[in-house]
């Protein structure tokens, strides 16, 4: 638990973080290895930016994985999307982002990601990105 440096502290991200999301990222051993069993997080509160009109993108991100000898510690997790609230970014290229980061940190068995993004121009989108292992 000492490498956990969000949990407990105050919630500022540097300029580094926010150019680089994944550095803010952590991880606690997984208490069951051995065995395989889902977490899923709701992020409903997710926001990013157009990077074509400037208009703020809302959306709920949704996270399921079965972790291998990882699991993401919550409050960075939080952070991590904060990150890209300012950030001019299309929704097929942050949910594949954020799958591709939290695979790259915690190496889950299997993950996926669903972005589910607001009405905005009278047209929402969804996009799923999955993850799986290879044995």
């Amino acid at each position: 638990m000492a490498k956990l440096t969000q949990l407990g502290s105050r919630s500022i991200l540097s300029d580094r973080q926010i150019e680089s999301p994944r550095t803010i990222l952590e991880a606690f051993d997984n208490p069951c290895p051995k065995r395989d069993y889902e977490i899923e997080f709701d992020f409903p509160e997710f926001t990013s930016v157009c990077p074509v009109t400037g208009q703020p993108d809302f959306a709920t991100i949704n996270i399921r994985y079965i972790p291998d000898r990882l699991c993401v510690e919550m409050k960075s997790l939080k952070l991590y999307f904060l990150s890209f609230r300012d950030k001019g970014i299309f929704y097929e290229a942050v949910t594949n982002q954020i799958l591709d980061d939290l695979v790259r940190v915690l190496r889950p068995r299997k993950m996926s990601v669903i972005g589910r993004f607001a009405v905005r121009g009278g047209t929402a989108g969804t996009v799923t990105v999955n993850y799986s292992k290879r044995k």
